[in-house]
């Protein structure tokens, strides 16, 4: 595998290849048909969401060469010194492009005094000239900046979107990886394309027969074993407090992050209702877990009586939000464990 990074080597180059993203591409390419180009976009999103690549996409979809493209890191370019230099520099006409393209990374780092010199040249931008502040936090962006651009919301791609790029991106690296492998690394990355695909490099860099598990991707990156998730579903369906606690210790204990635990946890209580009234959706689950977790699951579906059901997946949920800002991180977890076998 080549020392590159994957998130580089298959960042997408043209409008074709963006995932996930569908709404902001449309209305992008209609303004670009349509010759209605803005002088100036926000684009606001979380990280790895796509919001510089597109950026890059949409600059050369307008014609801009790469001598009139200028990417600034706005996290290290944060004063006004540094905004006075770009003001003069947007006077000067493109090298061989109809316009100049200037894309400002994490934009929200500006300081009040570097807008304040930014503002002027929003409100009167010679014509040639093409603003794009990226952000992950676009409420720290001044009124006045917001009022004077086009705001375009970039969503997190979800687990699917990101299963496939895993699945696509191992398979043009002649490495084959497991459905259900693949799935841990879509959920590992969090809406993530930078990330999954950086976790993927990861375990590439690992695997010695470039044939990827589940257990590797556990292994590699910390995530929690299925036995851990398994033990605490088990826990529920035999309503035995004491083992699904024992799983919440020993996935605390192994310092797992409480909040993958819990979404692992969610996907298969959701996987077992799925199964149970679903054979279309009990057929495409089974090429997304690996064999001995889809027999677990399917026999706890099976089961008309057991407690996996959808009030405890209910319960589950309605804890979920406590998770991420909890003092005890596993806390949540066994206090919807203790409200489901209560009942």
């Amino acid at each position: 595998m080549a020392d590159i990074a994957l998130y580089r080597k298959y960042r997408p180059q043209t409008f074709d290849e963006v995932l996930g993203q569908e709404a902001v591409v449309r209305v992008l390419t209609a303004s670009i048909k349509n010759h209605s180009i803005a002088h100036a976009y926000i684009f606001s999103g979380s990280r790895g969401t796509g919001k510089t690549s597109i950026a890059r996409i949409f600059a050369r979809e307008i014609g801009t060469g790469a001598n009139d493209i200028v990417e600034i890191d706005a996290a290290s370019n944060t004063g006004v010194e540094n905004i006075r230099e770009l003001n003069d520099s947007v006077n000067t006409l493109p090298f061989e492009s109809p316009y100049k393209v200037y894309i400002l990374d994490e934009a929200h780092m500006l300081s009040k005094f570097a807008w304040n010199a930014l503002l002027k040249t929003l409100e009167e931008p010679p014509k040639h000239v093409v603003f794009i502040l990226a952000t992950t936090e676009s409420e720290k962006i001044p009124e006045t900046i917001l009022s004077r651009c086009q705001l375009f919301s970039f969503r997190k791609p979800s687990q699917k979107i990101l299963k496939q790029v895993v699945e696509t991106i191992a398979k043009k690296e002649k490495y084959a990886i497991d459905g259900a492998a693949a799935d841990l690394v879509a959920l590992l990355g969090d809406g993530s394309f930078r990330d999954a695909e950086s976790i993927l490099q990861k375990v590439m860099s690992a695997s010695k027969d470039k044939k990827i598990t589940i257990g590797e991707v556990e292994s590699v990156t910390g995530a929690p074993k299925s036995a851990h998730v398994n033990d605490f579903i088990r826990a529920i369906d035999e309503q035995d407090l004491t083992l699904g606690l024992g799983a919440v210790g020993k996935a605390a204990d192994a310092d797992i992050d409480m909040l993958v635990y819990f979404k692992l946890i969610l996907e298969k209580m959701r996987a077992v209702m799925l199964i149970r009234n679903s054979k279309e959706a009990a057929d495409r689950l089974a090429s997304e877990f690996a064999e001995a977790d889809f027999t677990f699951l399917s026999a706890l579906a099976a089961k008309k009586d057991s407690a996996v059901n959808s009030g405890s997946l209910l319960a589950l949920l309605s804890h979920y939000d406590m998770a991420a800002r909890a003092y005890i991180p596993a806390l949540p977890l066994e206090l919807a464990l203790a409200k489901i076998i209560a009942k």
